[in-house]
């Protein structure tokens, strides 16, 4: 008959066992392979999860770290409060690198009269200096830098002895006359092949009342050309003790921001004609006001972020008649620490002759009422001889415990 038992049908529909196993496996196969999963366990590093107490907790699954971080915890927030503050600090100390970088690569090429050591100094390895001192001078003032010379600076191989082991830097500086290369200037030019002392400031143009750029120039083109903790500025009719000087500017090493000089407060003088005549009298109030506190001009230091925030900003920085007070002025406003330094503005003989005496030998030595040592190339020696540190002072110093090298 056509009609067959049930279980006849079914048993020719059924699978192979072997082969249905082997189905399975293809179809295992086929989903991983498309899926392109493998079941590993996702990089859990970096992420928060929130513990019972509420606090959040990173886990870090490559060392095995559970760093928690509670979020009342007010130790912790300040110790955050404070790793940010150090890395602001960090940053800005960088940006200020990087400016006076960009700023000194851009002076060099604007500049086609740089010297060749300019020119190549970003691929000189920068020595680190204690300080470098700027003897302001004039091109009349043959006589005083021959004073100077003769005196309290150093000579030929004892200044560069005085560079290499003392980290100390001592020029003339002077800019060029009206009439580049006239006669004045190759005046300059044959002294200095004599001594090899000056330092000459290529983008200024010399004038009493260009002294409050002078400065600044001055301060910019030192910064550039030696790395330093310290840059003075100092008149070419002062007498300088080198070791004391030294030891007082040593004191604040640790200090970034530090202007160093004797401080002052004199008044703003408005009536033309007379000395110190202050045409922009009207920025410091009524009439018969005084100036704010900045250091003598006959001598001052500052520190190497000071000096390198001249070079960034030098120009826009505003310049009064009187360049002790632009400089002031200049550190108006900015994180600066003043330091009133008697021992940098000493009278002369007998002043200064009996501080020695006494065991307090002073820095510097001038007369207030010239500004200067009056009569300086007659009088300097005498103020030397009866003033000056021993001999030996200078060279026994120990200014090189920080001189280190830099690139």
């Amino acid at each position: 008959m056509f009609v067959k038992s049930r279980g006849e049908h079914a048993s020719k529909h059924v699978l192979p066992k072997n082969l249905a196993l082997l189905l399975c496996f293809a179809s295992f196969c086929a989903g991983m392979f498309f899926s392109n999963r493998t079941w590993m366990v996702p990089d859990a590093k970096g992420i928060p999860w929130t513990s019972r107490t509420g606090g959040k907790q990173f886990v870090d699954y490559d060392r095995n770290i559970v760093v928690k971080n509670e979020g009342n915890s007010s130790g912790d927030i300040s110790g955050s409060q404070h790793s940010i503050l150090t890395m602001d600090k960090a940053i800005s100390d960088l940006e200020i690198k990087l400016m006076a970088s960009r700023a000194e690569h851009e002076t060099i090429q604007k500049d086609p009269t740089m010297s060749e050591g300019v020119k190549n100094i970003e691929s000189i390895l920068k020595r680190k200096y204690f300080m470098v001192i700027g003897i302001n001078t004039a091109f009349s003032s043959r006589k005083r830098r021959d004073s100077v010379r003769a005196t309290w600076m150093p000579q030929a191989e004892k200044r560069k002895k005085l560079e290499e082991e003392k980290g100390i830097i001592i020029r003339f500086v002077i800019g060029h006359s009206s009439t580049s290369g006239g006669i004045l200037d190759k005046a300059i030019e044959a002294e200095e092949k004599v001594h090899g002392d000056f330092l000459r400031l290529q983008q200024h143009v010399e004038g009493y009342l260009e002294l409050s750029a002078k400065t600044k120039t001055y301060f910019a083109t030192a910064v550039s050309l030696w790395d330093a903790e310290f840059y003075v500025k100092v008149d070419d009719d002062i007498h300088v003790n080198l070791a004391t000087l030294g030891v007082a500017l040593a004191r604040h090493r640790k200090k970034p921001r530090v202007y160093i000089g004797c401080m002052k407060s004199g008044p703003v003088l408005a009536r033309k004609g007379v000395k110190y005549h202050e045409p922009e009298y009207w920025k410091f109030g009524e009439v018969g006001n005084k100036y704010f506190r900045h250091a003598t001009g006959q001598l001052y230091a500052i520190s190497k972020d000071l000096a390198t925030y001249i070079f960034i900003n030098q120009n826009v920085l505003h310049k009064y008649a009187n360049e002790d007070v632009s400089l002031g002025a200049w550190f108006i406003g900015l994180d600066v620490e003043h330091v009133d330094d008697r021992r940098l503005c000493c009278g002369t003989p007998p002043d200064c002759e009996w501080k020695a005496q006494a065991g307090n030998i002073c820095a510097a030595s001038f007369d207030w009422r010239c500004s200067g040592i009056c009569r300086s190339v007659e009088r300097i020696v005498e103020v030397h001889e009866r003033c000056g540190e021993d001999k030996n002072a200078l060279w026994s110093a120990n200014f090189v415990q920080t001189m280190r090298t830099s690139s």
